[in-house]
């Protein structure tokens, strides 16, 4: 039997918005994006910005994905489409 040589795969570099996307008005949806984005780093995903530049907070020996998903949130890193606001039907009049 032949020994086949693997070679590791490069890693992609995440896709950053080229101008960071307005941070979401709304804290429900804000905490909507981190969670979801939260659960793509925790997946394997990698972050999109330098955690050199993020402080860790007192007793984090590593930086916890919501964390890094909030501060991308923050800074505009993570795009996403706001769901339009539903407006109620016009009450008719007879």
């Amino acid at each position: 039997m032949e020994a086949v040589e693997l070679q590791p795969v490069p890693l992609a570099a995440p896709r950053i918005p080229e101008e960071p996307v307005e941070p979401p008005t709304s804290r429900f949806l804000f905490v909507d994006i981190a969670a979801l984005r939260a659960k793509q780093l925790r997946r394997g995903a990698l972050p999109r910005l330098d955690l050199a530049t993020m402080p860790l907070t007192r007793g984090e020996s590593a930086h916890k994905p919501e964390r890094v998903a909030m501060e991308e949130v923050r800074r505009g890193l993570v795009p996403y489409i706001a769901p339009e606001a539903h407006e109620p039907p016009a009450e008719e009049t007879t």
